[in-house]
């Protein structure tokens, strides 16, 4: 089996396989940060973008454009104007989708708590969809995803379907997610360092799976003693002074409460005998 720096050696060996042939410009600080680790190795990546992509025209009511012979229209992976938009839905002659696709990177982990720092920093930036998975080999892989997402239909077999009003405003809801998807990225690898740097996620959230594996474990026991006590037999209930003591306790503060109504005496001893009977 390759070691992992023999495979992430060969990865980035390799020629950039997307459309544009290299890394985004948003999203390079990012995989350079990681692929300067040794522990790292990023795969794939795109900074975000906002599409028009035009799949074949449809005889159907389905807005789902299908991925074989799609063609795409515009594509930026910045903010963009109306102007440009129905300049490029001039050229539908299908069914056209305007599509926003937020930040998305793949990470080659060396091991598994490598990658729980990185979905550590990803959710805490608003990467919300991230998530973890191990192949076989114990090849762990990281995601850093979200659901940052829009998808609308423009046209049906070349016919525009909405007003330009509402391209307008369609227009301004994909740029405010742009300009979002630029804050997360910038808060994703400012965390990246700071984790990088001093392992804080990774500690952090070994503390909390400390502190969860003591809690289960006194529940656990807890749980476990109260078996004990439904099974015993009833002289051994008798010698708990501690359930007798916090029954007393419990009758007491109820009977506070009840009392300070002067006028609902009867009602308080018949609460405390049913109260009683039910702790004890």
């Amino acid at each position: 089996m390759a070691s992992f720096q023999q495979r992430k050696a060969q990865r980035l060996a390799r020629a950039d396989a997307s459309r544009k042939g290299a890394v985004d410009e948003g999203a390079a600080a990012v995989v350079q940060l990681l692929n300067g680790r040794a522990r790292f190795c990023t795969t794939s990546s795109c900074s975000g973008r906002l599409v028009l992509v035009q799949g074949p025209a449809s005889d159907t009511n389905s807005c789902d454009i299908q991925k074989k012979d799609c063609r795409w229209l515009m594509v930026t992976h910045g903010t963009c104007a109306r102007d440009s938009v129905l300049a490029a839905l001039e050229k539908a002659t299908g069914d056209v989708v305007l599509k926003f696709e937020p930040f998305v990177l793949h990470v080659l982990c060396q091991e598994l708590q490598d990658a729980q720092l990185l979905h550590s920093v990803a959710i805490n930036s608003g990467f919300r969809n991230s998530g973890i998975t191990v192949g076989r080999g114990g090849k762990v892989m990281m995601a850093v995803r979200s659901t940052h997402c829009l998808e609308v239909p423009l046209t049906h077999k070349g016919k525009l379907m909405v007003s330009e009003e509402y391209i307008d405003f369609l227009v301004h809801i994909a740029n405010g997610k742009i300009e979002e998807n630029t804050k997360r990225i910038d808060r994703f690898y400012k965390g990246l360092v700071l984790a990088l740097e001093t392992g804080t996620s990774v500690s952090s959230s070994a503390e909390g799976r400390e502190k969860n594996h003591s809690v289960y474990l006194h529940r656990r026991k807890r749980r476990t003693g109260q078996e004990r006590d439904v099974h015993a037999p009833p002289e051994h209930h008798s010698q708990d002074s501690g359930a007798e003591e916090d029954t007393k306790n419990s009758l007491d503060i109820f009977a506070e409460i009840l009392t300070q109504d002067s006028g609902a005496e009867e009602d308080t001893k018949n609460s405390l005998d049913i109260f009683a009977e039910i702790l004890t």
